[in-house]
């Protein structure tokens, strides 16, 4: 039994330390769904139903290192509303898993500041399935472990984004609500509320060269704060290629292609940078993006904005 228990305090503390330093799936490629940290972002193009899937791999070279997929779409129901779904499950853990699945949706609603400026304001609701799978492990046998262990968790957020064509600006929490889940008596997960400020400007180099500076700035409550700034580049409407730098992390290189003027796929590859650099073959990111164009909308906008 107290050979189960070092088991057991090591693992708590090993998920506990992967919990506090990324509560909240991490996605190099989060300007082509900036819903998953800031309910409030509108594409604020009448007609145009976005959808996404994308696949990250972390740290490869790592055993059990985390994974996380995600299925997204946003629908504008009209000029001012506009709503969001997405589905991520996130893994972590070779011979104890553990599973986290979100799926949530958000409710964004626009409002006119200026000529140009607009505001829109985010509600976001969802539940989180958690569940620790011991079922490969030898620890299955003790009574902490009997079975999946699992729990549902409510999350609830807010946001705010200004935006015009160029510029963009926003701040808001994923998730309000504090989580605790347990295996047994032990405390394997201790959520708290994210706060995210996000922002950028897209600069009109030339008519077939944009560039797009910008950043996002993450806090945990009681943590230090951490930020990514990045850079990309618009040409020709076709082809993105950019820059990133996360705060004691990594470097990222980014690149995008529109196939399509529906159809564009994204690839992202972290050099990292952190205590792990050593033992870890960098991060692997895709996405795949396609619009559907329901009112023909393409044809009428040769430019679309660039965020």
């Amino acid at each position: 039994m107290m050979k189960y228990k070092i088991v057991i305090f090591f693992i708590a503390v090993a998920y506990t330390m992967v919990i506090h330093g990324q509560q909240e799936p991490q996605y190099s490629q989060y300007m082509y769904n900036m819903s998953t940290v800031n309910p409030a972002y509108v594409t604020n193009q009448a007609g145009l139903i976005s959808t996404g899937l994308l696949y990250r791999k972390q740290w490869t070279g790592i055993e059990g290192s985390p994974q996380t997929a995600n299925v997204f779409g946003r629908i504008p129901l009209t000029s001012k509303i506009e709503i969001s779904i997405n589905y991520v499950n996130d893994r972590v853990g070779d011979a104890i898993r553990v599973n986290n699945n979100f799926f949530n949706a958000d409710f964004a609603y626009i409002t006119q500041l200026s000529e140009t400026v607009k505001l829109s304001y985010g509600l976001k609701a969802g539940i989180n399935s958690f569940k620790i799978d011991p079922s490969r492990s030898d620890v299955i046998s003790d009574p902490a472990f009997s079975g999946n262990q699992g729990e549902l968790e409510l999350t609830i957020g807010a946001g705010l984004f200004v935006f015009d064509t160029n510029f963009y600006a926003g701040i808001s929490s994923p998730n309000l609500l504090p989580n605790n889940v347990s295996v047994g008596d032990i405390s394997v997960s201790k959520s708290k509320a994210h706060i995210y400020a996000v922002g950028g400007y897209v600069f009109d180099v030339s008519s077939d060269v944009r560039l797009k500076p910008s950043v996002v700035i993450k806090q945990v409550l009681d943590s230090p704060m951490t930020f990514d700034v990045s850079a990309n580049s618009l040409l020709y409407n076709k082809l993105e290629l950019g820059i990133s730098y996360r705060y004691n992390d990594s470097f990222i290189a980014l690149a995008g292609f529109n196939l399509t003027e529906s159809l564009k796929v994204g690839y992202s590859y972290d050099f990292s940078t952190s205590d792990l650099s050593g033992y870890n073959n960098g991060s692997h990111e895709i996405i795949l993006l396609y619009n559907f164009d329901l009112l023909n909308f393409s044809n009428k906008y040769t430019s679309p904005r660039f965020f």
